[in-house]
């Protein structure tokens, strides 16, 4: 069975699933796009990677990878492999140059693993066919990854980007850095969006 490469187009808040976020994946070589439910927590370890952000304390998935650094261990490819019953099953297909074996993980893990590894993301013909969402040239794209996690139902106050207009640079990264601390990504994401936007 050939395998078909995919691409992490996004997240997006969960719409069906309350306080969970849809990872968006479309093939490389297509216009299918494989929507997958996941949790905050990986959608937060995925995001922070794809946001290029330095947590101040390794996550989880963090520690994971320093782990194999170690042993001198790397993941070469994720395959999301089988959908049974609305889940998504994938496998880590792991090296030390020597030997070469698959670990099973929840495809959140695994793609917050791949996105770590800087490694490929497959999957199959059928699980497209079964869960893949077909977009055509009248379907709007998803915006690009810029605050890729922004919950539309929160108790928080939602935060408006003219808070930062009359803070001074210098109080928006004193601000950056409590946010990191605090692992409050989000909020460090749109205070580092707001940095970009002054240098422009």
């Amino acid at each position: 069975m050939n395998k078909i490469k995919l691409e992490i187009v996004g997240l997006s808040f969960s719409q069906t699933q309350s306080g969970a976020y849809a990872l968006i994946l479309n093939e490389s070589e297509g216009n299918r796009r494989l929507p997958i439910i996941i949790g905050n927590f990986e959608a937060q370890a995925i995001a922070v990677m794809l946001e290029n952000m330095v947590p101040t304390r390794p996550l989880t998935h963090d520690l994971f990878k320093s782990f194999a650094d170690a042993f001198l261990i790397d993941v070469i490819e994720v395959i999301i492999y089988n959908l049974k019953e609305g889940i998504f099953y994938a496998k880590m297909v792991c090296t030390d140059g020597n030997q070469t074996i698959e670990i099973d993980a929840r495809t959140s893990d695994a793609v917050a693993m791949a996105v770590r590894f800087n490694c490929p993301i497959y999957t199959f013909e059928n699980i497209l066919m079964q869960a893949g969402v077909t977009l055509d040239e009248r379907d709007e794209p998803l915006p690009e990854i810029k605050t890729p996690l922004k919950p539309v139902e929160t108790k928080k106050p939602v935060i408006n980007m003219n808070e930062f207009s009359g803070l001074s640079a210098s109080q928006l990264q004193e601000m950056l850095a409590k946010a990191l601390d605090d692992e409050a990504y989000e909020r460090a994401s749109r205070i580092r969006d707001e940095l970009k936007k002054r240098k422009k």
